[in-house]
C-alpha cells in the first residue's frame, strides 16, 4: 500500500488482501560500454530464490550478452552457494564483485525495484497470478524505455558510467 488521494472530505477505499502468498524477483540492469546500451533482465519465482535459481539465471545472462559479463551483487548468501560456484568456475568470463555491505545506494537494480512497487502500488490484485501478471506485464513495459534505465544507472552512486 502506497499514499492515495480521494475527493476533499471522502475517505479512500482500497481493496486489498492479506494474504501470505509471495513473489520473489532475480533481476538485472546491463550496461554496454560500447553502444552504452541498458537493458533489464527479470525472473520471477513464486517460492524463495535459492542458489539454483541465481545460477539459472546467470546462465541465462551468458546467452544473451557477449564479452564479458561483470556481475555486481551484494553479499546475499544465495550469491554464495554450489552451484553458482560451479557456474562461475565453468565460465572464464563471467566475473562477479561485491557490492559493500549495507549500500543499497550503488546498486541501480534497488530504483528499478523502487519504480516497479510504485507502479504496482495500490493495485489490489485478487489473486497470486494476478500480481504475476501485472509484474511481469511492467517488467516488459520498463525494458521497452531504455532511457529510464539509464537513469536508474545514472540515479545510483556507482562510479559514472555515462
Amino acid at each position: 500500500m502506497r499514499r492515495t488521494w480521494a475527493p476533499s472530505g471522502q475517505t479512500p477505499t482500497i481493496r486489498h488482501r492479506y494474504r501470505r502468498d509471495k513473489i520473489s524477483a532475480i533481476s538485472a540492469l546491463s550496461v554496454s560500454p560500447q553502444r552504452r546500451r541498458c537493458s533489464l533482465y527479470a525472473h520471477f519465482h513464486l517460492d524463495n530464490i535459492t542458489h539454483v535459481e541465481v545460477a539459472l539465471f546467470l546462465r541465462e545472462l551468458l546467452r544473451h550478452l557477449s564479452g564479458h559479463v561483470i556481475v555486481l551483487w551484494d553479499g546475499g548468501p544465495v550469491h554464495a552457494g554450489g552451484d553458482v560456484r560451479k557456474l562461475l568456475a565453468r565460465h572464464s568470463r563471467l566475473h562477479v564483485e561485491r557490492f559493500p555491505a549495507y549500500a543499497p545506494e550503488l546498486n541501480p537494480d534497488e530504483l528499478v525495484w523502487g519504480y516497479l512497487k510504485g507502479r504496482l502500488a495500490n493495485a489490489g490484485p485478487d489473486d497470486i497470478q494476478e500480481l504475476l501478471d501485472a509484474l511481469s506485464a511492467e517488467a516488459r513495459r520498463l525494458r521497452n524505455l531504455p532511457e529510464i534505465l539509464r537513469a536508474f544507472v545514472a540515479g545510483s552512486e556507482l562510479p559514472g558510467f555515462f
